[in-house]
């Protein structure tokens, strides 16, 4: 009996003990009370109400289109009760919910470009249940941000944070209104900061495993401190719903394009004119870098800041007034962030050799680079395994190519069909050299010794790009 009772006490402290080691993490653990309660008062919704053509096949309730995996803004929008019986082509009235936050007690609000995009008419619901008709002061579609107005005094604000203390790692919290649930909080830490996606070149992401569904876009994410420190904007989904990977636009990014838009109602960014794309491991061997880094030049727009400086297609920028590029997504964001008009200086790799140029920075225009097309003409073959065509010279000025012959033919299994050449492509140079005619393609590519990597510039679908190609040995 002694035993048994020596037994259930020596269990009975082990109980106690393991529980005391849980109530000690569970006090490490961070409590959210204190910080809802002080920042619910200034997070709203935001309702949007636009006309718009019905769509034959909705992505379930939400209205977005059928993709299985992807980035995904995300808001709420749905057809009000009764809208949803006409045939396609018919105008309708749309219902977009999403969240904000105020910024200012006179009634400035924050929230993404997509949840008020096309909006004819914007109500903003505060905390209190107050519904106040909103107008939109403007909105920057590349980083996602808009800026609303809506009358008061001495409305509930929030305390800003900075964005660029944040560490991986640490503890945040997003406040918004997921599938219409007003001020749902979820949290979770920042897994990634300076994160780059598909089509969004302006933003450095704050990247969480904070909850994030539609009706979250546009809300405020905050730092343990109870400053907002992103905007809720993006989430990485196949579902269409929270997996665990959402995305953030930085305050600090958001605030300079809100100043913007309150002084301007727009917002001017640095530019360039360059098309460029990422340098691998092969572009970046045939060019004479250690390792992939920087971001090659694929195309100059005529008379851009860039031409007008003397960068050439085949550059690759390393650097931007001493700001390493390390990948081709960090170039937009160093010059998007110069002021218009401002110089800057570029180091260069051009032709296995750094230089510098200095640069007057454009404006953004609001027309992209115009598109072209080639047509086909005589063959000649080259042993890259491809069919080419020469161009007429009315032809390379349309398409404003110095040089170029079109791709007819690839032979599959070939050299440039492992290069990802595709008929249709039009090769403007190889190894640095201008490519004129098929004659003049056999005669680079007879001169190319050894196996090395050489850089194939093209020319396809209107914008320029560059390949790398792997000629092998030259055979007896």
């Amino acid at each position: 009996m002694q035993r048994i009772t020596r037994y259930l006490s020596l269990w009975l402290m082990l109980m106690m003990m393991a529980f005391a080691a849980q109530a000690a993490q569970a006090r490490e653990l961070p409590d959210f009370t204190e910080l809802v309660k002080q920042a619910a008062p200034g997070v709203v919704n935001i309702s949007s109400t636009r006309e718009v053509e019905q769509r034959a096949m909705p992505f379930g309730e939400f209205g977005g289109e059928e993709i299985p995996e992807f980035f995904r803004r995300f808001f709420e929008d749905q057809m009000p009760p009764g809208h949803g019986q006409g045939g396609p082509g018919r105008r309708q009235e749309r219902q977009s919910l999403g969240s904000g936050f105020i910024i200012s007690k006179d009634g400035y609000v924050l929230t993404n470009a997509h949840v008020v995009e096309s909006a004819d008419e914007i109500v903003v619901r505060l905390n209190d249940r107050r519904e106040l008709d909103a107008e939109l002061i403007g909105a920057d579609a590349k980083t996602d941000v808009a800026l609303l107005k809506i009358e008061g005094e001495n409305l509930p604000t929030l305390e800003l944070g900075d964005s660029e203390q944040l560490e991986v790692g640490e503890w945040v919290a997003a406040i918004g209104s997921p599938f219409g649930f007003d001020h749902s909080v979820t949290a979770g830490i920042v897994s990634a900061i300076n994160r780059t996606l598909p089509s969004d070149a302006y933003v450095p992401f704050i990247q969480t495993d904070v909850a994030i569904n539609p009706g979250n876009s546009g809300g405020p994410l905050f730092n343990l401190d109870g400053e907002v420190v992103g905007i809720n904007s993006q989430i990485f989904t196949r579902s269409g719903g929270f997996m665990g990977l959402s995305f953030a636009i930085p305050i600090n990014v958001a605030m300079d394009i809100a100043d913007q838009l309150r002084a301007d109602g727009r917002v001017s960014r640095g530019w360039l004119g360059v098309v460029i794309q990422p340098v691998s491991k092969d572009l970046a061997e045939s060019f004479g870098l250690e390792g992939p880094q920087g971001a090659l030049i694929a195309e100059v727009a005529p008379d851009a800041p860039a031409a007008k400086a003397g960068l050439k297609a085949g550059d690759i920028v390393l650097s931007v007034n001493g700001d390493e590029v390390d990948r081709s997504s960090t170039l937009p964001r160093l010059i998007g962030r110069v002021d218009p008009g401002s110089e800057v200086t570029l180091e260069l790799m051009r032709e296995g050799k750094r230089i510098t140029k200095t640069v007057t920075v454009g404006d953004w225009p609001s027309d992209e680079m115009p598109m072209a097309s080639a047509q086909d003409k005589d063959d000649s073959r080259t042993r890259l395994g491809v069919m080419v065509a020469p161009l007429a010279k009315e032809q390379l000025e349309e398409l404003n190519l110095s040089s170029g012959v079109r791709v007819e033919q690839v032979a599959p299994g070939s050299v440039a069909a492992s290069a990802g050449v595709r008929p249709g492509d039009i090769i403007v140079s190889l190894d640095q050299q201008d490519i004129d005619s098929g004659k003049r393609l056999s005669e680079v590519v007879s001169r190319i010794e050894g196996n090395r990597a050489v850089p194939l510039r093209l020319y396809r679908d209107g914008r320029s790009l560059f390949v790398a190609l792997r000629l092998g040995d030259q055979e007896d």
